[in-house]
């Protein structure tokens, strides 16, 4: 195994306050990256997708719960096998409490295309609480291109898709795959993913923070089980 070089504590801090300088660079770089994915257009969802979950048929607008936003987890599960990927299975194992995204005007929903006898017994074994729809019945994974054609062949791929509600319009925002989902799981994370972002004041462009009608800032965060959804 090769182990860092061995140090000094003063050596390590001045290798360390260079590094933070590198560090600062990268957050003022991700800030100015989040608010350009933030500008980019959206486009309307006119297509009447059919979903399955727990209560029975569903609609896209459905899946956002009554809130502004839906982040959706295209969670590769195709209809012949009989479990859920395994590495979407870890990806999922990382999602925080849903409150924090809730209390932030967005709904958090996984998305497969096996049917949904299959995805709630496997939901159960792994213990998870968050909404997960099947797709079974509609070409939503086709239209957002996480279930895509080889050779002859439906090859599935991990996806991350965003999406924005005015009223009774669902529009689409933003979709990454694969190497995209890196460093994803924390409401942070997810949020700066969406049109509307962490609705800090601080954050571009201006005139989101207030989206909800709540205050911004830190002092919104609250114990999850204190949220008024």
């Amino acid at each position: 195994m090769s182990l860092p070089e061995i140090v000094s504590r003063a050596q390590w801090r001045a290798a360390r306050e260079e590094l933070l300088l590198k560090e600062k660079a990268v957050t003022r770089a991700r800030d100015v990256l989040n608010a350009e994915r933030r500008r980019l257009p959206m486009v309307e969802v006119d297509t009447e997708y059919v979903f399955e979950g727990g209560d029975g048929k569903t609609t896209l607008l459905d899946l956002f719960e009554g809130r502004l936003q839906l982040v959706v987890h295209h969670f590769m599960f195709a209809p012949e096998w009989n479990a859920g990927c395994r590495s979407c299975s870890g990806f999922l194992d990382q999602i925080g409490h849903l409150a924090h995204l809730n209390a932030r005007g967005t709904t958090f929903a996984a998305v497969s295309r096996a049917p949904y006898t299959k995805i709630l017994p496997f939901k159960a074994r792994m213990g998870w609480t968050v909404p997960w729809y099947s797709s079974y019945a509609s070409d939503f994974n086709h239209d957002f291109q996480v279930t895509l054609e080889h050779e002859g062949e439906l090859v599935e791929r991990p996806g991350v898709s965003c999406f924005l509600r005015d009223r009774d319009r669902v529009f689409h925002t933003y979709s990454t795959y694969e190497r995209g989902l890196d460093g994803l799981g924390s409401t942070t994370s997810l949020l700066d993913l969406t049109a509307l972002g962490r609705q800090e004041e601080w954050e571009e462009p201006k005139g989101r923070a207030s989206a909800l009608g709540a205050p911004a800032g830190s002092e919104r965060v609250l114990y999850h089980d204190e949220y008024e959804d």
